[in-house]
């Protein structure tokens, strides 16, 4: 082996500091890059087009819900997340038109999606192609409340703590017809709900059960219901989902979700979702 010259050992020395430097830089462009879509401020011009699927994909031309209107307010509205398809706006508003027919107090609308979709920098895989969107099960009956008390207003679970049930000291009958009409609403692909919410509904829907099928057990989804819309008719590129059992999904499909190891937390913060997106979504989030 030869000398090692002075000069190369402060060479090797700053690559040690340069290369790991380095990653990280790389690693903090990444992560801007995982809040693009969060960024930009206003839907794409165009048409509107649903692109890709509900998991991995953009929305160009989306429309605003408005923050407020009969039936219904939004909430958290900070987050910009308020932006859908035309036929999610309609849906929302129609449902919260029959809510409010039917006597009861106001919606809480929470996330739909971004002005042009895409995946969020944290929480939600989904909500990327505006065809979808969460209701809270919390009620505020009364006057509206103020756009700062909107911000984080008292959002209860229908399911005990521990996960070891419905909460009956929440869950009433308001509930029941809230998911009963939003899943004979047109449109509707299926509703994403706690597993204890099935089962309740399950073992106490009498009369038509066939509106149970559109209720699909997921992870969460306590606090509040997720509807999916069918890719509207004119939109080529929107990637339906798979379909599901014809029946009233209260069988082994329900049972299989009491059989899973619970969730663990996990210990450190989970990295920005970031799923392959189709290449025209690049055009939708650089267009001007």
């Amino acid at each position: 082996m030869g000398k090692v010259l002075a000069s190369d050992y402060r060479a090797n020395k700053m690559m040690r500091f340069a290369v790991p430097l380095l990653a990280a830089l790389l690693s903090l462009t990444n992560a801007a890059r995982a809040d693009d879509w969060a960024t930009v401020m206003t839907p794409a011009p165009g048409p509107t087009q649903s692109i890709g699927f509900y998991t991995a994909g953009c929305l160009q031309g989306a429309q605003a819900l408005p923050l407020e209107g009969p039936g219904y307010e939004a909430i958290r509205v900070s987050r910009n997340r308020y932006w859908g398809q035309p036929v999610t706006i309609e849906f929302i508003k129609t449902l919260s038109e029959k809510i409010r027919a039917a006597g009861q107090a106001h919606l809480y609308i929470g996330d739909i999606g971004q002005p042009r979709g895409g995946p969020a920098p944290s929480g939600h895989a989904s909500h990327q192609v505006g065809l979808d969107a969460d209701i809270w099960f919390e009620r505020q009956p009364g006057p509206r409340r103020t756009p700062a008390d909107r911000e984080n207003p008292r959002l209860r679970s229908l399911v005990l703590a521990d996960d070891s049930g419905i909460d009956d000291s929440v869950f009433n009958e308001q509930h029941v017809f809230l998911l009963r009409t939003a899943a004979q609403m047109p449109n509707l692909d299926r509703m994403f709900v706690n597993k204890w919410i099935k089962q309740r509904l399950c073992q106490t829907v009498g009369g038509d059960r066939s509106w149970l099928r559109k209720l699909v057990p997921w992870y969460g989804h306590d606090s509040h219901f997720h509807v999916r819309l069918y890719c509207p008719p004119g939109n080529p590129q929107c990637q339906p989902q798979a379909d599901y059992a014809q029946d009233d999904g209260c069988g082994e499909a329900l049972d299989s979700w009491f059989r899973k190891a619970p969730v663990v937390p996990p210990t450190t913060p989970p990295k920005p979702y970031r799923p392959k997106l189709p290449a025209a979504c690049t055009a939708v989030l650089n267009a001007r």
